[in-house]
């Protein structure tokens, strides 16, 4: 599932202020990003389901491995995980309304602390 219109989409900041503000909203980046790329997780497990809101990016400037870089944020996924094939963000999956609205609240978060980050 792709969220549309969050506000996120297109916004830039420093790499080591992103990983900031994503790491203080439940995000982990750990070791999912390139030179050039970066892939911010949060998990979410309910009932027997496992769910992941992800937030991508790449860098205008910079490398993302010498930790200087600014990224520029793509809309954001909802995915579901299936043992043993991975997530699945195809528009057929179910997600259930109470995770896409706990996913709005947080990318909300998001936007807002993009807006702090750019106006500091």
């Amino acid at each position: 599932m792709r969220f549309e219109n969050t506000g996120i989409e297109n916004q830039t900041a420093p790499l080591t202020r992103l990983d900031e503000l994503m790491e203080s909203l439940g995000f982990v980046r750990a070791g999912q990003w390139d030179y050039e790329r970066v892939t911010y997780d949060r998990k979410f497990e309910i009932k027997n389901d496992v769910f992941y809101l992800r937030v991508q990016g790449y860098a205008i400037e910079g490398d993302v491995g010498a930790h200087r870089a600014v990224i520029k944020l793509l809309k954001p996924l909802l995915g579901k995980h299936y043992y043993p094939h991975g997530v699945e963000y195809g528009d057929g999956e179910h997600f259930p309304s109470s995770l896409v609205s706990q996913c709005e609240a947080i990318l909300a978060k998001v936007k807002e602390g993009l807006a702090n980050i750019q106006n500091a």
